[in-house]
C-alpha cells in the first residue's frame, strides 16, 4: 500500500473503534530511542524513517511532529503523502497534545497504544485533553492489526561482556543497585530500560541497529534477578554462569502476568515504564528516578582508561579514512555512501570494533544541512569540486563508544564559511574549557556553544551535548548539555560523566558545520567556594584548520587548539605508518 492508502485503512479502523484521533509514537515497550524492525509503527504508516518524530491521524488530517535535526528530510519523504510536518522548535512546549485539543470538540475520543508510550507521557497527555473535554484511551493497538508484514522481534543471541572492559562483575553492579533500593525501602526494582539491563549484566546483544541490547525486562530483588527474556538468546554457557550470579531467566511476556501476581513492592521510573506495564502492577508502588542510569553514567577508572584507548584507535582509523578519501578523491568522485562504508570498514580493522554506533551521516555541501542526513546506496550525492564535507560518525568497541563530528573542506573556503566555522569552534572550545562548580547542569552552559554564532546573528536548534554509553547506546541519559530551549536534563554535571560536545551551523541549500567531541567530567580544583569541575577532550582527531579565521581567535583560543592538536598527535602517530605520521603530522601543525 501506498502511504494515504495507509491511512485511508487506519482511518476505517479508527471508524470502527469511535476513534477521532490517533497517536503513533517512535518508541517500543522499552521506550527506547532506537528500535528493532518489529515497533517501527510510525515509519510504516507515515513513510518518515528519522528517529524522533509522533504521528497523529485525525479523519481528515494526517501530522508528525519532530524537531529541527529532520525538518528538511521529514518534508522530502512525505512529498507524495497526505502527511504535513509539525515542526517542534521548543522541545518542552512541542504543541502536539495542545494542537490535538484545539482540533477535536468537547467528547472526542483519541486513542493510543499503551505498550509503546511511557507512564509520564501518558500522564501528560490524558491532564491536557481532559481539560478540553476529550478522553484517551491506552488499549488500541490499531496499527498492529493493520500491519501484515510486521517483522518479527529479533532472536540474536546475547554475548557476555567481560569485567576486563567493564571494571566491574554482575554481582558487584547488582549488590550496588541493591544498596539504593534498600535505602528506598522497596521488594522489587522494575526495570524496563534495555541499556539499563545490559548494564548491571554485563550483556550485549545485537536486536537494534548500532545499540549492542536485547529485548528483555529485568526485575531486581534482594537475592536474585528475574531476566525476561527470549530463552532462545541465551546459550547454555551463559545460563550457568547466570545462574551463578543470581539471575533467573523467565520468558519476555511473563512480565506482565508476574506483575499482577507478585503484590511485592516495586520502584519504577514513570519516564521508562510503559502504561501497561505499570498498570500491571499489584503491590504498593515508589516513583522515582531510574536508579540503574544514574549508577552508570559515572564511569568507572577501567572503563575511563579503556574508554581512552576506543578513541585512539577511532582516530587512527579516521586517519587511514581521511587520507583515503583526498587520494580517491584526485582521480575520481567518492559517493558520500561509499565513503560512510569506508569509514566501518577501516574501523573494523581495530579487534575489539563490534559495529558502527549510529548511522553514519555524511553530507557533502547542501546534504550537510541536514542534520540528521544519513546516504544509502539509492540515495546519494557524489564528493566532487570544492565544498564543505560534514562527517559525523561512531564506533562501537567492547572498550568503548565513541561518536565523532568533523567538518572538512575541499577547495578555498570563503569568508562566510570560514566565519560560521570558527565560531562554532569557538563556541566548541568554550564548553571544552570551562571551569564550573560541582552542581552545575549542562543547560546552564548551554548558551557559551551558541554565544559566537549569536554574535554573527546565526544559531543552531539542537542539543550542545548529549551523555554516551560505555560500549552501549550512543544517546544516554540523564546528563546532556541540553538546547537553552528546551531544558530537559535536570541532573548536575558529575566527574565521570561522558558527554558529546558538538556545536554547529546549517545554511540550508548550501552547507553544514558542526564540531564534535567526547568529553569527560573531571574534577579541576576545590577552594573556599567548593569543588569545581572541567572536562577532558577523549576524542583524538584534528580541527579543519583550512576553515578557521586566524584573525578572530584569541591567543587563548590558538593555545587550546594547539594543545589539543599536540595531544592528539602524541596519542596517534605511534599506531601510524610513516605516510600517515606525516599527514596527522601537518594536520596538527602549530598556529
Amino acid at each position: 500500500m501506498t502511504i494515504n492508502e495507509r491511512i485511508k485503512v487506519l482511518r476505517n479502523e479508527m471508524k470502527q473503534s469511535v476513534i477521532d484521533a490517533y497517536i503513533i509514537p517512535s518508541g517500543d515497550p522499552h521506550q527506547s530511542e532506537y528500535v528493532a524492525d518489529h515497533f517501527k509503527d510510525r515509519e510504516w504508516i507515515s513513510g518518515f524513517n528519522g528517529s524522533a518524530g509522533t504521528v497523529v491521524v485525525f479523519h481528515d488530517h494526517a501530522g508528525m511532529w519532530t524537531d529541527s535535526r529532520y525538518f528538511i528530510q521529514a518534508e522530502a519523504q512525505f512529498k507524495d503523502s497526505e502527511f504535513e510536518l509539525h515542526k517542534i522548535i521548543d522541545r518542552a512546549n512541542p504543541g502536539m497534545i495542545e494542537f490535538i485539543a484545539e482540533r477535536l470538540p468537547s467528547g472526542s475520543v483519541v486513542g493510543c497504544n499503551g505498550n509503546v508510550f511511557a507512564l509520564a507521557e501518558i500522564k501528560d497527555v490524558s491532564n491536557t485533553l481532559n481539560k478540553s473535554g476529550i478522553k484517551l484511551v491506552t488499549d488500541k493497538n490499531l496499527t498492529g492489526k493493520l500491519w501484515e508484514t510486521r517483522p518479527t522481534l529479533p532472536k540474536n543471541i546475547v554475548s557476555d561482556h567481560s569485567p576486563e572492559y567493564a571494571g566491574k562483575t554482575r554481582l558487584e553492579k547488582m549488590e550496588e543497585v541493591r544498596e539504593t533500593m534498600k535505602k528506598l525501602n522497596v521488594e522489587e526494582y522494575l526495570i524496563p530500560a534495555l541499556d539499563c539491563i545490559a548494564w548491571v549484566l554485563n550483556l550485549r546483544g545485537n536486536d537494534i541497529d548500532f545499540n549492542p541490547v536485547f529485548y528483555s525486562f529485568g526485575i531486581m530483588r534482594e537475592h536474585d534477578f528475574l531476566l525476561f527474556v527470549d530463552k532462545e538468546k541465551i546459550s547454555y554457557d551463559l545460563k550457568v554462569e547466570l545462574d551463578e550470579s543470581g539471575v533467573v531467566i523467565r520468558d519476555y511476556e511473563e512480565i506482565y502476568e508476574y506483575l499482577k501476581d507478585s503484590g511485592k513492592s516495586v520502584f519504577v521510573d514513570p519516564s521508562f515504564c510503559n502504561y501497561n506495564l505499570y498498570s500491571s502492577i499489584s503491590g504498593k508502588i515508589t516513583e522515582g528516578e531510574d536508579l540503574i542510569n544514574n549508577i552508570k553514567t559515572i564511569k568507572n577508572p577501567v572503563e575511563i582508561e579503556n574508554l581512552k584507548q576506543a578513541h585512539i584507535q577511532d582516530g587512527v582509523s579516521l586517519v587511514k579514512f581521511y587520507i583515503w578519501l583526498e587520494n580517491e578523491l584526485k582521480n575520481r568522485p567518492v559517493s558520500e555512501f561509499e565513503a560512510a562504508e569506508k569509514i566501518a570498514h577501516f574501523r573494523s580493522i581495530h579487534q575489539e570494533y563490534k559495529s558502527e554506533s549510529f548511522e553514519p551521516i555524511v553530507g557533502f555541501k547542501e546534504n550537510g544541512a541536514i542534520i540528521h542526513y544519513s546516504p544509502t546506496s539509492e540515495n546519494s550525492s557524489m564528493i566532487e569540486g570544492d565544498g564543505m564535507l560534514l562527517v559525523d560518525s561512531g564506533g562501537q568497541y567492547l572498550n568503548g563508544t565513541t561518536d565523532i563530528t568533523r567538518t572538512t573542506y575541499f577547495g578555498v573556503p570563503s569568508e562566510e564559511e570560514k566565519s560560521n566555522y570558527t565560531a562554532v569552534l569557538k563556541g566548541h572550545l568554550a564548553v571544552k574549557d570551562l571551569k564550573f562548580p560541582a552542581g552545575i547542569i549542562g543547560f546552564q552552559i548551554d548558551v557559551l556553544a551558541r554565544q559566537f554564532l549569536w554574535a554573527n546573528g546565526v544559531s543552531f536548534y539542537h542539543g550542545t551535548g548529549h551523555g554516551v554509553g560505555f560500549y552501549l547506546n550512543v544517546h544516554e541519559g540523564p546528563q546532556g548539555i541540553t538546547n537553552f530551549l528546551a531544558p530537559r536534563a535536570k541532573v548536575a554535571i558529575k566527574a565521570g560523566m561522558l558527554t558529546s560536545n558538538e556545536p554547529g551551523y546549517y545554511k540550508e541549500g548550501e552547507y553544514g558545520i558542526r564540531i564534535e567531541n567526547l568529553i569527560l567530567a573531571v574534577e579541576a580544583f576545590e577552594t573556599g567556594h567548593g569543588k569545581f569541575l572541567t572536562h577532558e577532550d577523549i576524542t583524538m582527531f584534528p580541527y579543519e584548520k583550512k576553515l578557521i579565521d586566524f584573525k578572530a581567535l584569541t591567543q587563548f583560543d590558538v593555545m587550546l587548539i594547539n594543545g589539543y592538536h599536540q595531544k592528539v598527535y602524541d596519542s596517534l602517530s605511534a599506531f601510524l605508518n610513516e605516510e600517515e605520521k606525516s599527514w596527522l603530522e601537518e594536520k596538527c601543525r602549530k598556529i
